[in-house]
């Protein structure tokens, strides 16, 4: 039977944790940590191949261990803030997958590890280096599945940030590169079995932030780089013992010289080149890897460098000269938005790709021209938040998806049909809101409008540009009729932010910043270098790259909703887009009341009054008859709408549990609808899922209400807090409910329901499917959301009846879209 389950889509990003936690293999998989996992893409088909589980603590460092043959890797080594190293092998089959990976945890370092390198010294002999914030730089030996600490480097009480392992010139020999806070570089050599110091080089004037070794022809390079802007090259060499030289007066390097006693050879270490065009601290400094060529591999003389000036440089000699060049300096062009610079880069195996890992976790690439040599341009890749996800909604008609987050930023994924291709994928196709506040909540009110919340107290919406309804319809291959039926002519094109605002306010049309021309002096006054809009329109045909999510893809803010007196936790609007329901934190009953707003006039219809502490999620039910309220109080509320007056649908109280007739112990955090609007669903920490029934609206007197609506299902008990429930708009093909549950531990269980008999039963439950490991979140799912139709965006509805799709968010910083098989639940 197929599987029930399958993963479309994961967006993500990097951790922000310094170089180092990007890794490129020989094989074509990018290795990046994101949260507590290891990410492996792929950029050729531009999806997630597979996510290594493992760590407790941030990944702060990942390395694919190069074999000297120029093969494909096998064996991945990362570091992270849970004090371990972990080796990862895997057998040689099939795709890198959970299944066929194994991790070896090398523990032993007292706090972070923030810098990992290994190299082979025979085929079955692994070396690893790793450094840590304890001050010590820890050597450990793999043979077959045992792994073993070796030695132990102390450095007092100064930090290596990054080391590097290779061999000596002409020999087997292991030597060690370590870069710290004390700007200097340490050289260990392994002589009789141990680590010796044998060499400090002195040059960088602060901390030293990147080293790596290159190994070519005769001669070992070392590349290094660090906050003082500059990057030095080093060149290590063996010395031929020669009588010693005559006095002269020429000016020479200063050499420094060393002996290895085990094989009573002098090398001399010179300085090669010291490269500045950084402006900025240069975080991370990489060699073109070597490629295997008649035999023999060889090493590009290209190094690539990642600055916090907002820069990627290529290096590489002057084909006279000699002499280190800038070659071709990928600058990026992030006006505008909120970013920093870089924190690493890597080379594609061949060399004609670049990835680079901004101060916000996004990844950016860029791909050598095929006819210009010299040009590079940016390429589509993963995307995600770089904090924890928040919420997540789907668009009523079920083609994209908005998420918040704690990273402060709101975006829109869709899928990306391409003409030529049956396989779809999905980006990240516009960021709307770029705030200044974490963001807690957003409702869809229609189709391209939406409602969000963050940790201030007013609530703003936000409306769809003519820019990006262009683009989602180049992207989506929906045809721009269907999408806006009505006046997009006095649409605006864009948003931007003002200089010292946080709302978004919209571009018309006439209103584009002009570019000066080539011959008109322009004064170079304050106002001139920071233009007021920044907003350019791009006709895109495939997803945006970073720099133009952050600038080109704003939606204005068309209104502000003020009411609440602390920080927005949760809104909803209900399904004729006519009243939006909101809620605040709450610690005294009169700051828990429920707000409702009018769509039309954006004003304040009613404030319901009930709970006593936090409001935590809020409910329309699908017939827009209740709303349903769920509270840090362990209670919930149910409002039913009145006839209308003229000012507005007017909800009063109808049911609720109090401290007798709760059953919740412990915060209720989620709420849904059954689609038939007969019963509705809690969720909370103390592990328990209830259905809640019938809401039944021929009943008339108050106290025949009260009773009528009691628990319909037992009492599931979920196994963990619970901290998100949803119900599938579309039931199985027996007539049951699908509901999905989402827990604290970060797994998401798929149940089905239906009432059997006048008495809740426990066989009414069944669990369908229990995502596994390398499926779910690594901590607390924060929210699910199921397509609001069967069939999957992007596709066309072909077999649409037999696949739902259920988004998620969790505080692991990811956004999922599964593809559930209805017909195999």
């Amino acid at each position: 039977m197929a599987a029930p389950v399958e993963v479309c889509h994961v967006a993500c990003c990097a951790n922000r944790a310094g170089g180092g936690v990007v890794s490129w293999a020989r094989g074509g998989l990018l290795a990046f940590g994101s949260c507590r996992e290891i990410v492996l893409y792929e950029p050729a088909v531009k999806r997630v191949a597979a996510a290594l589980r493992g760590h407790v603590g941030r990944v702060n460092c990942v390395c694919w261990v190069r074999r000297q043959d120029g093969t494909s890797e096998t064996q991945l080594v990362s570091g992270g803030s849970d004090k371990q190293v972990i080796l990862w092998e895997w057998n040689g089959t099939g795709m890198w997958s959970n299944q066929l990976v194994r991790s070896i945890p090398l523990k032993g370092h007292a706090e972070a590890v923030c810098a990992v390198d290994a190299v082979y010294q025979s085929d079955s002999n692994l070396l690893i280096a790793s450094a840590a914030s304890d001050s010590t730089v820890r050597i450990w030996s793999q043979h077959g599945s045992e792994a073993k600490c070796i030695e132990i480097l102390q450095f007092g009480n100064g930090f290596v940030l990054d080391v590097c392992l290779s061999f000596l010139p002409g020999s087997n020999v292991p030597i060690l590169a370590c870069g710290g806070d004390d700007c200097k570089i340490h050289l260990f050599i392994q002589q009789s079995g141990q680590f010796q110091k044998t060499l400090i080089l002195p040059g960088h004037e602060d901390w030293v932030r990147g080293i790596e070794w290159a190994v070519s022809g005769e001669d070992l390079f070392l590349a290094s780089c660090a906050q003082d802007s500059l990057i030095r090259i080093w060149k290590v060499c063996t010395k031929s013992k020669q009588l010693p030289e005559t006095e002269d007066d020429s000016i020479r390097l200063k050499e420094n010289v060393f002996t290895v006693k085990d094989t009573d050879t002098t090398y001399a270490i010179t300085l090669e080149s010291v490269l500045a065009g950084h402006e900025n601290w240069v975080y991370a400094v990489h060699w073109q890897p070597s490629f295997s060529k008649d035999g023999s591999m060889q090493q590009p003389m290209r190094i690539l460098s990642a600055s916090m000036d907002k820069t990627v440089i290529i290096w590489e000699p002057d084909q006279e000269s000699g002499v280190w060049l800038e070659q071709a300096s990928v600058r990026v062009g992030e006006v505008g938005g909120n970013t920093l610079g870089f924190f690493d880069s890597q080379f594609s195996p061949d060399g004609s790709m670049i990835i680079a890992h901004a101060f916000h976790g996004a990844l950016h690439l860029w791909k050598q021209a095929a006819d210009n040599k010299k040009e590079w341009t940016p390429e589509v890749v993963i995307s995600g938040h770089f904090n924890s996800v928040e919420d997540v909604k789907w668009d009523p008609e079920g083609e994209f998806i908005i998420s918040v987050g704690s990273d402060q930023t709101t975006r829109l994924f869709a899928p990306w049909k391409r003409k030529q291709e049956t396989e779809v994928t999905w980006h990240e196709i516009a960021r709307p809101q770029v705030h200044g506040y974490d963001l807690r909540c957003l409702a869809m009110v229609g189709r391209f409008q939406f409602v969000s919340g963050a940790d201030e107290k007013v609530l703003r919406v936000f409306c769809a540009p003519k820019s990006f309804l262009e683009n989602f319809s180049n992207i989506t291959g929906i045809p721009m009729e269907k999408l806006c039926s009505h006046q997009s002519s006095d649409l605006p094109e864009g948003a931007t932010v003002p200089a010292l605002g946080l709302s978004n306010k919209a571009v018309f049309g006439g209103d584009t910043a002009v570019q000066p021309t080539e011959d008109e002096e322009t004064f170079n006054t304050i106002s001139n270098q920071y233009p007021e809009i920044y907003f350019q329109p791009l006709i895109l045909t495939e997803p945006p790259p970073e720099d133009h999510l952050l600038q080109n893809t704003l939606w204005p803010e068309i209104q502000k909703l003020y009411g609440h007196g602390y920080e927005i936790f949760c809104v909803a609007c209900n399904n004729s887009n006519t009243v939006i329901a909101s809620a605040c934190k709450a610690s005294k009953k009169e700051h828990a009341v429920i707000i409702l707003w009018s769509t039309t006039t954006w004003k304040k219809l009613q404030s319901l009054s009930f709970h006593n502490l936090t409001v935590t999620q809020l409910a329309f039910s699908p017939n827009d008859k209740f709303l349903l309220a769920v509270s840090r109080d362990r209670n919930w509320s149910l409002w039913r709408k009145q006839d209308s007056s003229e000012s507005g649908p007017i909800f009063s109280c109808y049911a609720y549990t109090d401290k007798n007739t709760a059953v919740h112990s412990r915060i209720i955090w989620s709420c849904d609808w059954t689609p038939d609007s007969k019963y509705f669903i809690t969720g909370s920490r103390d592990k328990k899922v209830i259905i809640w029934g019938q809401c039944d609206l021929s009943v008339a007197t108050e106290e025949n209400m009260l009773a009528s609506i009691k628990p319909c299902s037992t009492v599931l008990d979920a196994g963990d807090s619970v901290t998100a429930v949803s119900v599938s708009r579309v039931l199985t093909p027996v007539g049951r409910y699908i509901v999905a549950v989402g827990l604290e531990n970060g797994k998401i269980i798929l149940y089905t329901w239906k009432q059997s008999g006048q008495e809740p039963a426990l066989a009414d439950w069944i669990m369908c499917v229990e995502m596994g490991d390398s499926w779910s979140h690594t901590l607390a799912v924060k929210r699910l959301c199921w397509r609001p139709h069967a069939g999957r965006a992007g596709h066309n509805n072909q077999n649409s009846s037999k696949w739902l799709q259920l988004a998620s968010c969790g505080a692991d910083h990811s956004v999922k879209i599964f593809n559930v098989n209805r017909s195999a639940l």
